[in-house]
């Protein structure tokens, strides 16, 4: 039987958990034994009772022994080094692992001859949705990032007919319509903003339009970039600038901007700048999701607000960490759903074949498989 560990997350301000009762408890189902480190879903509220009843066995942390027997370690974010050198050779390591550029993790992978699957290299195919983890908690993001805005606001979201006067809507700005930025729509709408919705690829027009938004049309130029693997590409240069010139007029009569903006492995596009910022009224709000890559907006900083000539630039960074229980629940049936491909008959087998495997496996028993994106100290 295959044994899966669930560790206490280590990295600062991780409040997420890999496993739920109810997947701890379809994992017993399925064959495995799945051992969880005391207080590991406490922060999600989750308690060990729960998984305890749903068939776990809670650990203490300090167990050492569980790391080394594991054949499976399911987590959020990668875990430390000090964890990392005590799994076994052979065992397989799944979850979000910040796989880019990360020489710290593949040298951990090829010392101890791990496998391990990056969910960020997730394939965008239909077989993968139920286990498209950046989905799931892009879109807790999304809808947080909306509430942040609101509470920060120095204006009402919906339009109020009041015996004072009527009160106009709020109006926001997405940037950015992927996973993140449909929710953000989906949110403002609810909370009765008018939304409008900026977008490099001209094909997400139709789905804004269905939450009720208005799409801004990107700039018609030769190299206006598309997608790719579900994906946006990332822009040119001359691209970026069109773009920021047609935002500007938009965002100075904004009250709010989302800014959902990401290409993966690369720098956030840089959308809003410093002149852009210029024109938008004191009291307004931006909330800069990609704040991690850099940032879509100037200025914003990781984790902080910044008051900048009346404006409030908010550097919302993990957001899933504050909707730890829905968000935890979510990726815990991401991984529940990769598991389950990998599970026969009670043996978990690796099919280097399977498209959702190959896409996402970074390491094979110590084997670099990406080496554009993973790459070991002294390999080029």
């Amino acid at each position: 039987m295959p044994r899966v560990l669930i560790p206490i997350e280590s990295a600062s301000g991780e409040t997420r958990v890999a496993a739920s009762p109810e997947t701890v408890k379809k994992l017993v189902t399925a064959g495995c034994d799945v051992f969880l480190e005391q207080g590991a879903g406490l922060s999600a509220g989750f308690l060990d009772d729960a998984f305890a009843t749903a068939g776990g066995q809670v650990i203490h942390t300090q167990n050492s022994d569980a790391w080394t027997n594991a054949d499976v370690v399911i987590c959020v974010q990668t875990p430390t080094e000090e964890k990392l050198e005590k799994m076994k050779s052979g065992a397989l390591l799944i979850g979000l692992l910040g796989p880019y550029g990360n020489r710290t993790l593949a040298n951990l992978l090829v010392k101890g001859k791990l496998s391990a699957l990056a969910l960020e290299l997730l394939p965008r195919i239909s077989r993968a949705q139920s286990a498209d983890a950046l989905s799931s908690q892009a879109n807790v993001a999304g809808y947080k990032a909306v509430l942040l805005a609101a509470g920060a606001l120095d204006r009402y979201f919906p339009m109020l007919m009041t015996a004072a006067g009527t009160v106009q809507p709020a109006k926001v700005v997405v940037l950015g319509a992927g996973v993140a930025g449909l929710q953000a729509v989906a949110t403002a709408r609810r909370l009765g903003a008018v939304v409008f919705v900026s977008d490099i690829r001209p094909a997400v027009k139709e789905q804004v339009e269905s939450l009720g938004a208005r799409f801004i049309s990107p700039p018609e130029l030769e190299d206006t970039p598309s997608e790719s693997g579900g994906y946006a590409k990332q822009a040119s240069v001359a691209f970026l600038a069109a773009q920021r010139e047609k935002l500007s007029d938009h965002l100075s009569e904004a009250d709010v901007a989302i800014c959902t903006a990401q290409v993966p492995g690369k720098n956030a596009p840089r959308l809003i700048s410093e002149e852009m910022l210029d024109r938008m009224r004191p009291g307004s709000v931006v909330v800069d999701l990609a704040v991690g890559q850099g940032g879509n907006c100037a200025g914003t900083k990781k984790g902080q607000t910044v008051i900048r000539k009346g404006v409030k630039l908010i550097g919302a960074a993990d957001l899933p960490c504050t909707v730890s229980n829905h968000s935890s629940a979510l990726y815990a049936r991401n991984l529940l759903a990769i598991l389950e491909t990998l599970l026969n008959d009670g043996e978990l087998i690796l099919n280097l074949e399977d498209e959702l495997i190959k896409g996402s496996l970074i390491s094979h028993l110590g084997e670099i498989r990406c080496p554009d994106v993973l790459t070991p100290q002294g390999v080029n």
